[in-house]
């Protein structure tokens, strides 16, 4: 499963990779509703949380569908600017049904591909809604009964309600991250423009690649959903995060410009390993036999032959079980002489709940 972004023909000065101060608040305030997510942020979120004024976090709260099990596309600009001010500014230009229609996704967007009808115009998808938002609990229906009732009035209380987090947190961790995210941003560019796409969306993020099919490209989104765009005639921008990880966003609603939003690399983040490999590893280490292949392989190098004695098996039937973890990645080998020795790598073994983990929240 992936999110396929159409890039044929797209001139690469449509291609841009730029920091977002509204795009960053999004992910930082998700990570505040979900901090199981982001337990290396457990620092920044304990203090964050702590220093919140209790009107503020009620607020925010109430508001926090537009960020927790996904990200609201109006918190994902196609067209960073240098401020949070200027992107707000930015979404009030937004006619209304629009900025209804793509605030209250989480809750009306069952076809997110497709598209759907704005809830303000449609009397079935605001019954949908309004069904939906009331799944989600009182707080969450009540808000979105007031902005079916008064967009403009909720649109300015979400434009409050961010301008208030910048004043009290993400002011000071927007100019601390914002280095880091501009520093990122100007290499994926330099990449670009010496060694094309295919490098700098690699540079990225592992769970992204280019694929060119004669004259047609596009690029490949790991994610465990499916989905499908162009950046025919909008371009694609792609927003560094330092908040992000494990998270991976892509935006490809129609009718918008296709954004991604990467998590920054950091000393301690390995590469993303693709849901496929995951998948493939999981079930390598699941057959009985392998186990026990691993328990022998995991302590020292052993050769074929002596896998099939310790485990009263023939060698061929020891060959054919190594290659399964060997084609799993999950194997180093080794020539001594006239002898193969083949050993487990632990590194790789030891982070597939985390790479499980994070294909989940990708």
């Amino acid at each position: 499963m992936s999110v396929l972004i159409d890039v044929t023909g797209v001139p690469r000065e449509r291609i841009v990779f730029c920091p977002s101060p509204l795009a960053e608040l999004g992910a930082a305030l998700h990570a505040l509703s979900e901090p199981a997510h982001h337990a290396r942020l457990h620092g920044w979120l304990t203090t964050t949380s702590a220093g919140l004024r209790p009107e503020l976090a009620d607020r925010l709260h109430e508001a926090d569908f537009l960020w927790r099990s996904t990200r609201s596309d109006i918190l994902l600009p196609a067209e960073p600017r240098e401020t949070l001010a200027e992107e707000l500014d930015d979404l009030d230009r937004m006619d209304e049904e629009r900025y209804v229609t793509a605030a209250l996704e989480i809750s009306c967007a069952q076809s997110y591909d497709e598209g759907v009808l704005s809830p303000l115009s449609d009397p079935a998808t605001r019954q949908r809604t309004l069904e939906l938002a009331t799944a989600r609990g009182p707080r969450q229906a009540a808000f979105v009964r007031r902005m079916l009732a008064d967009p403009p009035a909720v649109r300015r209380w979400i434009r409050r309600l961010l301008e208030d987090c910048e004043d009290a947190f993400f002011g000071e961790t927007w100019r601390r991250v914002r280095v880091q995210l501009a520093a990122d941003a100007r290499h994926k560019t330099e990449l670009l423009r010496r060694k094309g796409l295919a490098d700098a969306v690699a540079a990225a993020s592992g769970a992204m690649a280019l694929e060119e099919d004669g004259p047609r490209s596009r690029i490949v989104v790991d994610k465990l959903s499916h989905g499908r765009t162009s950046a025919a005639g909008t371009g694609l921008t792609f927003l560094p995060t330092a908040f992000g990880w494990p998270h991976l966003y892509a935006l490809h609603a129609p009718g918008w410009q296709p954004v991604v939003q990467y998590p920054v690399p950091t000393a301690e983040l390995a590469g993303s390993t693709p849901v496929e490999v995951v998948g493939r590893r999981l079930e390598a280490v699941a057959h009985p036999l392998r186990m026990r292949l691993c328990r022998n392989l995991a302590r020292a190098p052993y050769t074929t032959s002596e896998l099939a004695d310790a485990n009263g098996i023939t060698a061929p039937e020891v060959s054919r079980h190594l290659a399964v973890l060997r084609k799993a990645g999950l194997l180093t080998t080794q020539r001594r002489g006239r002898y193969v020795l083949h050993q487990l790598d632990v590194t790789v073994v030891s982070r597939l709940g985390s790479d499980f983990l994070e294909g989940l929240l990708r």
